[in-house]
């Protein structure tokens, strides 16, 4: 048996602070002269220092100049991206140091590192972000604007932000970014919104400029830009609304929907929660993996459509209404479900009734997720009371009717009922 000396050095050994071998200095364009003592400190003790061609420049003299006892090896960040990661983990326990742009724990290097390296062993010294800096020209209180990043991803995905007075700062990838913004808001009937280019900002090439979506004709755009945006809805403006259940017309379909009344109870029995996976399984005009998308920024879905024309259908609903991370899978349920990743919640709107494809989405689905069936025909209603018999569950009768024309007057017209089967697995 140890004894107690050797187990209050353990203990003590075991609690001791990790070793801080990673730091990320955030730097701006006013690159060294912008820099904390600290972080200037930082950057001269590294024995590598890592950024991108940019940083690397702005902070040339402290990795290689005179203050420094040696100087540094200097990587430019490779790609693919995941690559530089790599290479910063194979070198844990050096000083190592890697260069961000502005705060790197805002869509930043930081966020990603700070996956694979506790916080203990990392020093992060930020610069003010684009986004700081841009609301401080622009004189917006930042916590209520909605800051957004196009950088890498679809600009498709600023359209669910589009509501009248609102403000976005946007953090594009390069100089054709503002003017693509201007293009999808004057297509989607916000042309009016007024648009202001804040380009190198903190830099000796800083350059702000404001114009109208509609009539955006900006030339000679710096690649390092952010676009604050004040959004102004036109006549023919469609604000996407942030409760479940948007026009019907709103979806290109074939007829193949689960209608705006019907899929806002649905969305309601899925229940999302931040950060969950759905399977929308037969899905026909995608609408609701669409909606569950809306629903909030951390959400993902898969759509499983057998139709090729549908499929393709799916993704352009996606991109009109804001989901450009939709994943479609194009192929017939259960096969089609083969390797995807496991979901939180599934929904059933056709193929129910085929073989196999209720228990292998059961089978997949994660302990406490949901699933929603919904039966519009008797021979698919049956196989929902044989799971419910079987399984439990909330089983829900779904009848709506509709004012139309009766003969020169007012009636109500029914639409086909809906059979809901859902359910909690264990």
């Amino acid at each position: 048996m140890p004894g107690a000396e050797t187990v209050v050095r353990d203990m003590v050994r075991d609690n001791a602070p990790a070793r801080r071998w990673l730091s990320i200095v955030g730097i701006g364009e006013d690159g060294l002269d912008g820099l904390s003592a600290r972080a200037r400190s930082l950057i001269e003790q590294a024995e590598v220092v890592f950024g991108g061609a940019r940083h690397l420049a702005l902070a040339g003299e402290a990795i290689s100049g005179v203050a420094r006892a040696f100087p540094a090896e200097a990587r430019a960040w490779p790609s693919p991206f995941e690559q530089g990661v790599r290479e910063v983990l194979a070198l844990a326990g050096a000083d190592i140091c890697v260069l961000a742009s502005g705060d790197p724990f805002l869509y930043g290097v930081g966020t990603v590192l700070a996956r694979h390296v506790p916080a203990a062993e990392m020093e992060v010294v930020p610069a003010a972000s684009a986004f700081s800096l841009a609301a401080a020209r622009l004189g917006w209180a930042l916590n209520e604007a909605t800051l957004l990043s196009a950088h890498g991803r679809a600009v498709e995905g600023i359209r669910r932000h589009l509501h009248h007075g609102r403000r976005l700062l946007v953090l594009t990838s390069d100089a054709d970014g503002p003017a693509a913004l201007a293009a999808l808001l004057a297509a989607a009937g916000f042309g009016g919104s007024r648009l202001t280019v804040l380009e190198a900002l903190g830099g000796a090439r800083e350059r702000v400029r404001t114009t109208a979506a509609e009539v955006f004709a900006l030339d000679d755009v710096h690649p390092l830009n952010i676009v604050g945006i004040e959004v102004i809805a036109g006549a023919g403006a469609r604000a996407i609304p942030l409760t479940p259940g948007l026009p019907d017309d709103w979806y290109e379909n074939d007829g193949q929907l689960t209608k705006r009344s019907i899929r806002a109870v649905t969305l309601a029995a899925l229940a999302p929660r931040r950060g969950e996976l759905l399977w929308d399984i037969g899905a026909g005009a995608g609408s609701i993996g669409i909606e569950w998308m809306l629903a909030d920024p951390s959400l993902a879905a898969i759509a499983i459509e057998e139709r090729g024309e549908r499929a393709s259908r799916v993704t352009r609903n996606a991109l009109a209404l804001g989901t450009p991370g939709l994943r479609v899978v194009e192929g017939r349920a259960p096969e089609a479900l083969e390797g995807l990743p496991t979901p939180d919640a599934i929904f059933v709107g056709g193929g129910a009734s085929d073989s196999g494809v209720l228990d292998m989405a059961l089978a997949a689905l994660k302990p406490r997720g949901r699933i929603v069936v919904n039966a519009v025909t008797l021979e698919t209603e049956a196989v929902l009371l044989a799971r419910h018999a079987t399984l439990g569950g909330e089983l829900t009768r779904l009848s709506v009717a509709h004012a139309a024309p009766v003969a020169g007057m007012t009636g109500w017209r029914p639409a086909m009922p809906v059979t809901q089967w859902s359910w909690r697995k264990p």
